[in-house]
């Protein structure tokens, strides 16, 4: 009777509760169950469940997968595994942005985020792993967009070859932003009597006025760093006084952390390549760089990517560092300030604010908006693929402009009325 009765069990495939399996679950001796099957490409795999109802609920959702045409078979592939696989991918990309995606995945992502299972990855891992970014690393949040910009292409790879429904990165750094409260700093302009400071204080300082004509050229122009440090004297005409921009100078960290290094880079869109109109003082400005350069003895030993004859180099005779520009104006704000603080005992005395070569692109495109040049004159000379990009500086100057204009207004009133 017994041995009936296993038979029947055996035939039935029943569990130690008299409970039938079905095709492909068995249960093991310790009381665990499990289902194995075999996918299309001829590979076996299995999955675990405590109970049966629990081990079911798995297999619903293997088939909810399988008719959705998510991929079953890639349980055990991480985060890692699909950027490598993106790495392989990536195409169209200039290979200074790719170095430097890949930098910060290595630092940042690998050994935390990225050991996971892509297909455990929920969204609260993405917020949590953010938060840790911001309290415990202390990234600015600059930093963290270039870290999600990485991601976020790595998940919609994911999605794309059905190792994922969604993209879990989705929104997740506008979160961020929201819960920490972080706003958009928007590059300030230096105001014309500002401006003025500056650019006196470097006219007739003889410590920095080797620096005059690169930061004069920026504020004559509102070119980019890269853009401004990459000038070649082929580049310019001083007879039609004319700039070509059709390529940048850029620094960037080098694969598997063998350092730094300066690459050439050709813009990324049509509006990147454009022809700058120079006024005189941009012109005299390059003049005065030749003239330094003849004086001293300095020539040009730069060679990047076969381009050279660099207009703005160092007392070596190779390329600027942004760094470097940056640091310079640092010191000319403290020194001009001192000068000012010391001629000066009046309580309304203009000072520089701290700022750097990007405020003098800003600075340049406000001047613009304040003596009304046409939107998209101002967006083809500062080389804006997307108008919107203009629109937001031209909105927040005229919002400037009008309040001034409205308290000159309310003070010509109250004189009229008293």
């Amino acid at each position: 009777m017994q041995e009936q009765q296993n038979k029947q069990r055996k035939r039935r495939r029943l569990d130690k509760d008299r409970l039938t399996l079905k095709k492909g679950e068995t249960q093991r001796p310790d009381g665990r169950y499990d289902y194995r099957w075999t996918s299309s490409d001829g590979k076996r795999h299995a999955i675990y469940a405590k109970t049966l109802e629990e081990l079911r609920e798995k297999e619903v959702q293997i088939q909810v997968d399988k008719s959705d045409g998510i991929r079953t078979e890639i349980a055990r592939v991480t985060v890692n595994d699909v950027f490598e696989m993106w790495c392989e991918l990536k195409r169209g990309i200039k290979d200074n942005t790719f170095q430097n995606y890949k930098y910060m995945y290595n630092m940042f992502v690998r050994s935390a985020l990225g050991k996971l299972r892509i297909t455990t990855v929920k969204k609260s891992d993405i917020k949590r792993f953010y938060n840790m970014l911001v309290d415990e690393k202390v990234l600015k949040i600059a930093t963290i967009d270039n870290i999600h910009n990485v991601l976020h292409q790595v998940f919609n790879l994911a999605v794309d070859d059905n190792y994922i429904r969604i993209n879990p990165t989705d929104n997740m750094l506008k979160e961020l932003k929201q819960a920490h409260n972080f706003d958009v700093e928007k590059r300030k302009a230096l105001t014309v009597d500002e401006q003025k400071l500056f650019v006196d204080f470097l006219k007739r300082n003889e410590q920095y006025n080797h620096w005059y004509p690169v930061f004069i050229v920026m504020l004559g122009t509102g070119m980019r760093v890269g853009e401004v440090v990459g000038l070649r004297w082929c580049d310019i005409d001083l007879e039609e006084k004319t700039i070509s921009v059709n390529h940048t100078l850029v620094y960037y960290n080098k694969e598997g952390g063998n350092g730094c290094s300066f690459s050439i880079n050709t813009p990324k869109t049509k509006a990147g390549h454009r022809t700058i109109p120079m006024m005189e003082f941009v012109v005299e400005a390059f003049r005065q760089e030749k003239a330094y350069q003849e004086e001293i003895g300095l020539t040009c030993r730069a060679i990047v990517d076969g381009y050279t004859d660099f207009i703005f180099i160092n007392r070596f005779g190779d390329v600027q560092h942004q760094s470097t520009l940056n640091k310079a104006i640092r010191r000319i704000i403290r020194d001009c300030n001192d000068e000012v603080l010391l001629k000066n005992r009046k309580k309304n005395k203009v000072l520089l604010p701290p700022f750097s070569c990007h405020s003098l692109r800003h600075t340049f495109t406000t001047r613009m908006c304040e003596q009304g040049v046409n939107i998209k004159v101002i967006q083809d000379v500062l080389g804006h693929k997307d108008i919107s990009t203009t629109m937001n500086i031209y909105a927040d100057v005229t919002k400037d402009m009008k309040g001034k204009e409205f308290a000159a207004l309310e003070n010509s009133y109250l004189g009229m009325i008293k």
